[in-house]
């Protein structure tokens, strides 16, 4: 199953509301959380105020020492200076009285109202406050008449420049650096604890203590029960170790998950979390691939060190093919980070002894494409093969899905597992879902078959699309075409009988589609296979037979029979003129090259052509003999557009070959 799954099986509340804290607290709700931030800010903010407006002086005109002294302070019209000896910049007052003169009135401004004015008026540079203040004395001893002295106030003037002049670019660098660090230390050193890029190379594993509630136990993990056994037993690996050391034997190092997506791997992975009384560290394959080099073999030693710390203790890796694929044999197939990594996991988990306590859980569903010395005895030791549950998990899983939905006692669970062979735990759990949703829209009170059935055309077909505008000759055709189907279906002997069909167009391609209910077998001899073919090309012959052309409604399945008659022919060896060879290449060694000569690829081609030209005159004959069956099924579908077993017995009489019990049924659409 996947994760979204665990998170409905979790009836702990995930989606309960939380009760809003008292007191304040940091309920993220109540807007953003004070910081030390928010001081630097205020007082930057302070500091650049004073500065802004301390430099709001009066627009001072500028002149030259030289008319300061001969129009100004010979003639006793300064009132005093201001020295700004940081600036090396002086600052002259008039008296308000000397204002009023005409020279004044020349140099200010027009509409200047000298009552008003509080000064300065005048400001000049000087070279350095000592030169001015000696030029200003020599100015007095030779001019003894002026007796009259203005004041003058030696100021520092803009205390606030060096802060900003100095002091603020390098705050400002310090704060940006802060924030980098802080914003990369989040997205690659795990966001917790202090060092910010100083933690790129530390494990983002999450650690899940003895004191860590988890919420899923075995009791939520159905349809498995086999591997549950294999994992229940690496935990007693651990809380019991002397009783397999004392007999000389090692605790095994790890375990590989193995199974198709849904199946349940990583819940039985949160299972273990939280049934075992060890610390549990889980991770995903991505979370040791970064944009920096080295970086992954970092994190993986860290991830070792932390493990060591806390052994007896479980590594889970989610997804390990993501660091585990096999490594390059060239250039254009390798990667030095991600070989860096595995070769980093290799050697730690082969690195330790066997009473070391750590035992790495990993899951794929993938498991194709590892490396050869990942899966080898010494680091992952057992292989736990999780497939799709047969009809007695499905039911076990249906019963674990089925106890947070309000269901009608009419529901028939076995029959529910029946109806979805082929379908994971993740795919149950949709149905599930689906159902009660579509209870609630229709407004009942509970759940009951006919809303099962219905999710389950929703989820294998789509969503029914009663308002597609489709023409009647186009209907028929789709009618005929599924009706092909059925009959190939009832009456081959090695076919799968019909469950259903319908011609209520579904998802985005479907037109129509049958069920039925294969028996559960996991060998195919070549009738079978043959069988399984014709029935495929029945909606093609049908269209043939009746309207005299083809369409375009039998590309799904001329797409199934073109893959099946290949694997035939190259792969299973069930062609005479090809022999008893496979071409199957699992690890895709020879992805750019053919394992075989040209000669053998246009017999290959040829048999494939003549085995399906077989199968069609086949299905062509066998229709063309039940023509008046195929008239009767077309028909009732175009009247009531959908058709059940019962209905086509009704119709067309049971189904000539004795069918045993069967246990399993499986869907298998026909897109038209």
């Amino acid at each position: 199953m996947s994760q979204e799954d665990f998170k409905s099986n979790d009836r702990g509340g995930l989606n309960r509301m939380r009760p809003r804290p008292e007191g304040g607290g940091n309920d993220p709700r109540r807007g953003p959380k004070f910081n030390i931030y928010w001081i630097w800010g205020a007082l930057a903010v302070i500091l650049l105020g004073f500065n802004l407006f301390s430099s709001f002086a009066p627009d001072a005109r500028r002149i030259n020492f030289d008319v300061f002294k001969t129009e100004m302070l010979s003639k006793g019209d300064v009132e005093k200076i201001i020295l700004i000896s940081n600036k090396n910049l002086v600052r002259v007052y008039i008296k308000p009285d000397s204002l009023k003169k005409p020279f004044y009135q020349d140099k200010l401004p027009k509409g200047f109202n000298a009552a008003a004015d509080k000064g300065p008026q005048f400001e000049f540079t000087i070279a350095k406050p000592e030169i001015f203040t000696d030029d200003l004395r020599d100015f007095y001893t030779k001019n003894p008449e002026i007796k009259e002295v203005p004041r003058i106030d030696d100021t520092e003037g803009d205390w606030l420049a060096p802060i900003f002049q100095f002091v603020l670019p390098i705050f400002i660098i310090v704060l940006i650096w802060v924030l980098l660090m802080r914003k990369m230390g989040g997205g690659a050193g795990g966001g917790a604890g202090p060092g910010g890029i100083f933690n790129i190379g530390k494990s983002k594993a999450q650690l899940f203590d003895k004191g860590t509630k988890v919420n899923i136990t075995f009791n939520d993990v159905a349809g498995l029960d086999e591997a549950k056994v294999e994992v229940m037993e690496i935990v007693d690996f651990l809380k019991n170790p002397k009783k397999y050391t004392n007999l000389g034997g090692k605790i095994p190092k790890g375990a590989l998950l193995v199974g198709p997506p849904g199946t349940g791997k990583t819940l039985l992975a949160k299972a273990v979390a939280g049934e075992a009384q060890v610390p549990f560290f889980s991770l995903s394959g991505s979370d040791f691939v970064e944009m920096f080099v080295g970086v992954g073999a970092s994190r993986v030693r860290d991830l070792f060190k932390q493990a060591r710390e806390k052994a007896p203790c479980i590594i889970f890796i989610d997804e390990i093919d993501a660091i585990g694929r096999a490594r390059g044999k060239n250039a254009i197939m390798s990667n030095d980070e991600r070989e860096s990594t595995l070769n980093q996991l290799l050697v730690e988990m082969d690195g330790f002894s066997g009473e070391s306590g750590i035992i790495v859980l990993a899951a794929t569903n993938r498991p194709d494409v590892l490396d050869s010395a990942l899966l080898r005895p010494g680091r992952f030791d057992r292989q736990i093969s999780i497939d799709k549950p047969d009809v007695k998990g499905r039911e076990a899983i249906f019963k674990v899905h089925l106890k947070p939905i309000k269901v009608s006692e009419h529901v028939d669970i076995h029959k529910l597992a029946e109806q979805t062979p082929g379908f994971a735990g993740a795919d149950i759990a949709n149905v599930c879902n689906e159902a009660a949703l579509i209870a609630a829209r229709k407004g009942k009170e509970a759940v009951d078959m006919s809303d099962f059935q219905d999710a389950v055309d929703r989820v294998i077909g789509g969503l029914e699309k009663k308002n597609k505008i489709i023409s009647p000759d186009e209907k028929k055709i789709i009618a005929y075409h599924e009706a092909g189907h059925a009959i190939c279906g009832w009456y081959l002997e090695h076919a799968y009988p019909l469950l259903k069909v319908t011609i209520v167009p579904r998802g985005t391609a479907a037109l129509g589609y049958a069920q039925y209910t294969p028996k559960e077998q996991y060998l195919y001899n070549t009738d079978q296979l043959m069988d399984q073919i014709c029935m495929t090309l029945g909606g093609r012959a049908a269209e043939d037979i009746f309207f005299g052309k083809i369409s375009t409604g039998a590309q799904n399945d001329l797409q199934q029979i073109t893959r099946m008659a290949y694997s035939m022919v190259t792969v299973y060896g069930m062609n005479d003129k090809v022999g008893n060879v496979s071409f199957y290449d699992p690890q895709q060694e020879n992805s750019f090259t053919k394992p075989y000569s040209e000669e053998t690829s246009r017999i290959i081609d040829e048999e494939v052509r003549k085995l399906i030209d077989g199968a069609y005159d086949r299905t062509r004959q066998l229709l063309s003999e039940k023509k008046m069956q195929v008239e009767i099924l077309a028909e009732k579908l175009l009247d009531k557009e959908v058709l059940f077993q019962s209905d086509v017995e009704h119709l067309i009489g049971k189904r000539p070959y004795e069918e045993k019990k069967t246990l399993d049924v499986e869907e298998t659409p026909s897109i038209v």
